[in-house]
């Protein structure tokens, strides 16, 4: 229990307990699944974004990434007719390569992540609204935007619990991710990289290579959670996914990645996912104005950073 998932369940079970008994219809089985498949999008990113965070960087630009990936995909879909293989594969290479365009930006500026981030966050998103006018894509393919129920039961009354495709494509990620960072050599140095760059450099760890591999990944993933939220909503609209980024960065600090690198693991981010959407969902419930989550989410990252300012500050390579 003394660690930070053990900490996590605890005030998870806590918080279950409290809604259950205070917000009408929590405890519902149609709840319970609409917030997991709700989680699915955030969490994917928020995966993704841990792979940066570990590395020692961050990264601001991924929902942008993932509107442009999604609506590229909506337009070869519908305006052009790709089939299925051909527009997911499209998807996701723009996602990594507009990921890997922000690590060598850091690299050949010599300008801190964060910085150059923003800045192609707003570079992404300006040129997506100034090119598409904001129009969403409504007529996506059947394949796209059926629901798909991998498993169903129902129980008595409205009792249903269900597995669906975004929900199998988390798991797949999350299993994926853990196991790139944890049983492989790309994974350690991963690791090294964000725990003390200088040192994994004098070791003949290429730091571009994998500061690229980290942040074409998040694009990746990103692209992919861009996939996930069209398939959930029906549509491809070019800002639905602009404006989380702070709940996506807050579930991945919450989960215990450092933002000062080398430490975060799958699980902690699922349990800050998971948290942070019941928090959400049982205020929104009991009636609570939703800017005094906004209000937690930002309390939360700035306790992140108060608890990072704390600790001996290193010398560290301008790509982070």
């Amino acid at each position: 229990m003394k660690t930070p998932d053990g900490y996590l369940s605890a005030l998870l079970a806590v918080l279950i307990l409290f809604f259950g008994a205070l917000a009408p219809g929590f405890l519902s089985s149609g709840n319970a699944v609409n917030l997991l498949e709700g989680c699915c999008v955030t969490a994917i990113m928020a995966i993704g974004l841990l792979v940066v965070l570990v590395v020692g960087g961050i990264d601001i630009s991924f929902a942008a990434t993932a509107s442009v990936a999604q609506y590229l995909a909506g337009y070869l879909a519908t305006r052009a007719h790709w089939p299925m293989p051909l527009v997911i594969a499209a998807n996701l290479l723009t996602g990594a390569l507009l990921g890997g365009l922000n690590a060598l930006l850091i690299d050949r500026l010599r300008a801190t992540s964060i910085i150059i981030t923003i800045s192609t966050m707003s570079l992404y998103f300006a040129l997506l609204m100034y090119f598409t006018g904001g129009r969403s894509i409504y007529d996506l393919p059947a394949w796209w935007s059926d629901p798909v129920v991998l498993w169903q039961w129902s129980g008595e009354g409205d009792t249903t619990v269900r597995v669906t495709l975004p929900i199998l494509v988390l798991l797949v990620v999350a299993a994926l991710t853990a196991w790139l960072l944890n049983r492989t050599a790309l994974g350690r140095q991963v690791h090294a990289v964000g725990g003390n760059p200088e040192a994994a450099r004098r070791v003949g760890v290429r730091l571009l290579a994998v500061h690229l591999f980290a942040y074409g990944y998040l694009g990746l993933l990103a692209a992919l959670a861009g996939l996930v939220q069209a398939h959930r909503v029906g549509e491809s609209v070019p800002n639905a996914l602009v404006g989380g980024e702070l709940f996506v960065l807050a579930s991945a600090v919450l989960g215990g990645a450092s933002l000062t690198g080398g430490t975060g693991t799958v699980g902690g981010v699922l349990l800050g996912i998971v948290l942070l959407a019941v928090l959400r969902n049982g205020l929104n419930l009991m009636g609570i104005s939703p800017y005094f989550f906004q209000v937690l989410l930002g309390l939360v990252v700035l306790a992140s950073a108060a608890a990072t300012g704390r600790k001996h500050r290193r010398p560290r390579d301008a790509i982070a």
